[in-house]
């Protein structure tokens, strides 16, 4: 398929924030953390005419040893309808533009696994990478894989990772999180107020986030300043 010029890369996340992180000149994000509001934000979008599809933003953890902040360029995803590939040229040029920006950032390569439900306990993501090998996981992969496949689009990932591998996920994580992918701290509270043993794992939690978010903005300075957010 030919690629026209001064189209817009079009960046898939799961959270507000993350496409907070995501935008800019020459950059569409589409997002949202309820699947068939995604696709169908998605499809809207590249209906207007996309460059390349990129997935953007945070990821689980699943190899061990990968700390939080840890940036993946995935060379393929494995998702619930199989294993579909990245583009190599442009994940190269992802790799190396991190790598040459963010010296003392972690830059991983790999296969990600993409999810439809969450993957929530420590015992969850070991079993995930078993069988996938995969060194991180998030929701959103699969379907930004699947759009650009079926128009012939170049495809990219890049994702810090939030939660490492061995954290199991306090029940407070997500119980704010809107379909729409913003957050609300209501539903957080009470679920602390019901459970305030929870306090310790949620503030560990929110110091893996703000590494994640960091390796985020850094990376995505990165590489518009190597120009690396076009696909070709």
């Amino acid at each position: 398929m030919a690629i026209a010029a001064g189209l817009p890369l079009v960046v898939v996340t799961g959270m507000a924030f993350e496409a907070r992180i995501a935008r800019g000149p020459g950059v569409e994000v589409v997002y949202a953390a309820r699947a068939d509001r995604l696709e169908h934000a998605l499809r809207q979008a590249l209906a207007r005419g996309a460059s390349g599809v990129m997935s953007f933003g945070t990821a689980g953890g699943l190899a061990p040893g990968l700390s939080p902040g840890t940036l993946i360029v995935a060379d393929a995803i494995e998702g619930p309808s199989g294993r579909a590939s990245t583009d190599r040229a442009w994940a190269e040029r992802i790799a190396s533009a991190l790598r040459a920006a963010l010296p003392a950032t972690p830059i991983e390569r790999g296969v990600l696994a993409a999810v439809a439900a969450p993957v929530i306990t420590r015992e969850q993501k070991e079993a995930l990478h078993r069988t996938t090998g995969a060194l991180a996981v998030d929701m959103e992969s699969h379907i930004a894989a699947a759009h650009a496949g079926a128009l012939g689009l170049p495809f990219a990932v890049c994702r810090a990772i939030v939660d490492p591998a061995w954290r199991t996920l306090p029940p407070a994580a997500t119980a704010g999180l809107r379909d729409d992918g913003t957050t609300a701290l209501a539903p957080i509270l009470r679920e602390l107020a019901g459970a305030p043993a929870q306090l310790p794992e949620l503030i560990r939690l929110a110091f893996d986030a703000r590494a994640a978010r960091s390796s985020l903005v850094a990376g995505r300075a990165a590489l518009l300043r190597a120009g690396a957010l076009r696909a070709v």
